[in-house]
């Protein structure tokens, strides 16, 4: 199998994009001893960043499970990291810039998976008509949330560079087509309203892009077996799947995520070029569209998620109408102290974001040595409402229980 097929089109100072592909919204300090090159600046600047500490207590697909061993949010980047970095290696391509795009893909995902970002999106229709997914919110907090102090410590904006912003936003891991080519032009980024219209500006992106769907399907199959959530029928089923795609003899109990992720990504790896792209086999393409299929029917609509998905549904829209109650234009934060009694937890964390976003109080930005970006004024109703959904967005499914039981105590 060869390899570094992709050396002279991966992301490098001798790649015609690559002025475009490091550049930044504002220059970022420098220091005098630095040894690490833009992109794996920007990989530490996500991996030190509250947003990627809090996928820990986010869902992947199964929440509040019980049991440890079931993947979260953080185990999810860390295995696209990973195999974004085998591929990009493999290839020839820049392994620090698809280390920091995988690290970074999820971090605007909101609590309670992809059900969370659905309840998520109804409130912003209704409320902002905006629209709400997950990898336009990614963008937005890496662009605008998400904070670092710098060597004086004053707490900016992440200010990433343009290739790690745009791999972010054009993720999409719900891929079928085969073939992904880096698109040419370099659009503004901020602009993109609608998910999956755009390919990547880089192949790293691309690589990233497919190794999303790589490292979920098999890892939630095997979280849906430890929790006892396929039957022997389904299994039969599965089992079959893998036979007839692949045309050999197969065990279920091969299809486990170690297995599974090691036989896309050599196919890819043999599959890919810059003339064909990034690509699978045919058989591998048709293997992994056909366990998608199977994950969708069995395991993500699985009538035990129901449920949960009410409950999800339940917090968030308590926690937003209880936040869009306390509205009282200019004198909102006078207004939530009012219930700091009563509602201590969510008072307290929610004045918190409102003081270090909005121009509410700029003596209080002065003492916390806030020099972020200024997102809400709260004299604007739409923009306090933006504060209450990106307050929402930000937190862990723990956190949201926590504020929602507050809610609900007396």
């Amino acid at each position: 199998m060869q390899k570094n097929k992709f050396k002279t089109a991966g992301m490098t100072p001798e790649n015609k994009k690559w002025k475009i592909a490091i550049s930044r919204a504002e220059k970022l300090y420098g220091r005098l001893n630095e040894v690490r090159d833009e992109f794996a600046r920007d990989y530490t600047r996500i991996l030190h960043s509250t947003a990627y500490r809090r996928l820990k207590h986010k869902t992947q697909v199964f929440s509040a499970t019980r049991n440890d061993h079931i993947c979260t949010r953080i185990e999810h980047v860390n295995h696209v990291a990973s195999v974004s970095h085998t591929i990009a290696a493999f290839l020839g391509l820049n392994t620090e810039l698809a280390s920091a795009i995988a690290t970074g893909h999820d971090l605007g995902h909101p609590p309670f998976g992809h059900s969370g970002e659905h309840i998520l999106a109804a409130i912003a229709q209704s409320d902002l008509t905006k629209k709400f997914w997950h990898e336009k919110n990614g963008l937005y907090s890496v662009d605008c949330i998400e904070t670092l102090k710098d060597p004086m410590g004053y707490e900016k904006n992440l200010n990433l560079c343009y290739a790690v912003r745009d791999g972010i936003i054009s993720h999409c891991g719900e891929v079928d087509e085969n073939a992904i080519f880096p698109r040419c032009e370099a659009l503004e980024l901020e602009r993109i309203e609608s998910p999956g219209l755009y390919q990547p500006y880089t192949w790293e992106g691309c690589v990233v892009k497919i190794s999303d769907k790589i490292s979920y399907l098999g890892r939630d199959i095997e979280d849906a077996l430890t929790l006892n959530i396929l039957t022997k029928t389904q299994l039969k089923e599965l089992s079959a799947i893998l036979k007839s795609a692949l045309g050999k003899k197969a065990e279920v109990r091969e299809l486990n995520n170690t297995v599974l992720m090691h036989d896309f990504i050599m196919d890819l790896c043999r599959s890919s070029s810059p003339e064909k792209g990034i690509r699978f086999s045919e058989r591998y393409l048709e293997l992994i569209n056909r366990v998608k299929e199977f994950n969708y029917k069995n395991i993500y609509f699985h009538k035990r998620l129901a449920n949960y998905i009410k409950y999800a549904e339940l917090i968030i829209n308590s926690i937003f109408n209880a936040l869009k109650d306390f509205y009282a234009g200019a004198n909102s934060i006078a207004e939530l102290d009012k219930n700091a009694v009563l509602l201590p937890l969510t008072v307290k964390s929610f004045k918190e974001w409102i003081l270090k976003y909005s121009n509410a109080d700029t003596a209080c930005r002065k003492e916390n040595k806030y020099c972020n970006k200024i997102l809400y004024d709260l004299s604007v109703k739409k923009d306090y409402l933006r504060a209450a959904l990106d307050y929402i967005a930000c937190m862990t499914d723990h956190f949201a229980i926590n504020i929602f039981n507050e809610l609900i105590s007396f």
